[in-house]
């Protein structure tokens, strides 16, 4: 049994990064495609019928580019930040229960779609996801550069006070559940619940958790890490190829741990759904809706300013999950 255990083991985290890495590239293509029909445009059209082939020439591209590394730059560090950026995004996914759990065809193994199934998920994951923090830090700081230095302040600033704001959302609801245990939470929601989502009890910590979780993914509105809009990229001015890949995927993959986190824990995670969608149909659709909001509200919000960002987070987003936790107390008791 040790030796099976082992075995899934191993082929649960080669799944990850394999469907997990393709996804990353495959929702750029959504990404364009999406805002491209909200902008009134084309999106990829020339390489490949309707364009998809673009996401295998763009990982060709970033495979073959020289991987340029500054003279004056502190080259291990340097080199080493984008690899934290796309590890601790993975890592953070060992926590996540992806669909229920299901037994073997033509046998009786039963296997539990999530790589560790610890009882503080929920904590680990949050806590993963917040040490990739360090990977813009350490590139800017390691670039050599003053405006990626600047970057990688601005950077940390942002993902600092979002952070707060994250883990003040989920406690609200993690004090009606009483654990810590992603599967704990999906499990409240179900039958011990009469199927009722948490999102109907706790309907600001959602919104909370969502305006958090754009800022520490990097999504516009609140895109400062890099912001596009202006002449250089932040943090990772001074990186090309694969090296940037990395920081990229990281980010998609961050944002499909989001996008997990936010069904689990607020809209019914694997359960079924309306009484004849299977649980694990039903996750999918339900990562799915939020990851087109992700692209919704890219094209829909224009760019915030710092000063506005930090005004939102610690005058008003912090405030309101106080005041949430303190309402959810006073009513449990």
């Amino acid at each position: 049994m040790e030796t099976a255990y082992i075995i899934e083991t191993i082929v649960k985290v080669v799944v990850i990064l394999t469907v997990f890495s393709a996804l990353a590239g495959i929702t750029t293509y959504f990404e364009r495609k999406v805002l491209a029909f909200m902008q009134r445009r084309l999106g990829p059209t020339h390489v490949g019928p309707v364009g998809l082939l673009q996401v295998a020439a763009d990982g060709i591209k970033l495979f073959t580019k020289e991987d340029i590394v500054p003279q004056n730059a502190v080259k291990p560090i340097f080199k080493i930040a984008p690899v934290i950026a796309s590890a601790t995004a993975f890592i953070a996914m060992a926590g996540i229960p992806f669909l229920p759990e299901f037994t073997l065809p033509f046998s009786d193994y039963v296997v539990r779609p999530i790589v560790a199934d610890v009882n503080i998920g929920v904590l680990y994951v949050v806590g993963v996801m917040a040490v990739g923090m360090y990977a813009p830090l350490l590139g800017g700081m390691a670039s050599h550069n003053k405006w990626a230095m600047l970057g990688a302040a601005r950077t940390v600033i942002q993902m600092l006070s979002f952070e707060v704001v994250t883990g003040l959302s989920l406690i609200a609801p993690l004090m009606m559940v009483g654990s810590l245990s992603l599967i704990d939470i999906n499990n409240y929601q179900g039958v011990e619940q009469s199927n009722m989502w948490l999102v109907v009890a706790q309907p600001i910590a959602f919104i909370l958790y969502l305006i958090s979780g754009y800022a520490e993914t990097n999504r516009t509105p609140f895109d400062l890490l890099e912001h596009e809009a202006e002449i250089v990229t932040g943090y990772a001015t001074e990186y090309s190829g694969m090296r940037w890949g990395l920081f990229a995927i990281g980010e998609y993959a961050n944002m499909f741990t989001v996008a997990f986190v936010a069904s689990l824990v607020f809209l019914g995670g694997f359960n079924p759904m309306f009484g004849f969608i299977p649980g694990g149909l039903s996750i999918i659709l339900k990562v799915s809706m939020l990851i087109f909001l992700f692209l919704w509200v890219r094209a829909a919000w224009p760019h915030v300013r710092p000063d506005q960002l930090m005004w939102f987070c610690w005058k008003v987003l912090m405030p309101l999950a106080v005041v949430n936790i303190l309402i959810t107390g006073i009513v449990l008791l």
